[in-house]
């Protein structure tokens, strides 16, 4: 199991939208949709792209350099089965967010 990092607090996180955070030496996208926070990868597995910057509608994100689509919760590209954004698992208590990585 991995190390259990406070990354953000939940109010710093806007409903439908995304925050980027640094976390084991990574670049995560932190999503909160419908009161959930869930986290990616927030590099866009195409050019590379900021995924926090892209256009969220429900639960899916567009990048904003290219428009490739992944799923915030599952990391899943919705325009190739083969691609998947790496996903962290979240934890909220109280107003801290959590990223076991």
């Amino acid at each position: 199991m991995g190390e259990k990092l406070k990354v953000a607090r939940a109010a710093d996180i806007p409903e439908g939208g995304a925050i980027t955070v640094a976390a084991a030496g990574k670049q995560v996208a932190l999503f909160k949709v419908a009161g959930k926070v869930t986290a990616i990868d927030n590099v866009c597995a195409h050019r590379g792209g900021p995924l926090a910057e892209g256009f969220i509608q429900g639960t899916h994100v567009t990048c904003p350099w290219h428009g490739w689509t992944y799923d915030v919760a599952t990391g899943a590209s919705t325009m190739n089965p083969n691609i998947k954004q790496a996903c962290f698992a979240v934890t909220v208590e109280g107003e801290d967010v959590f990223l076991t990585t």
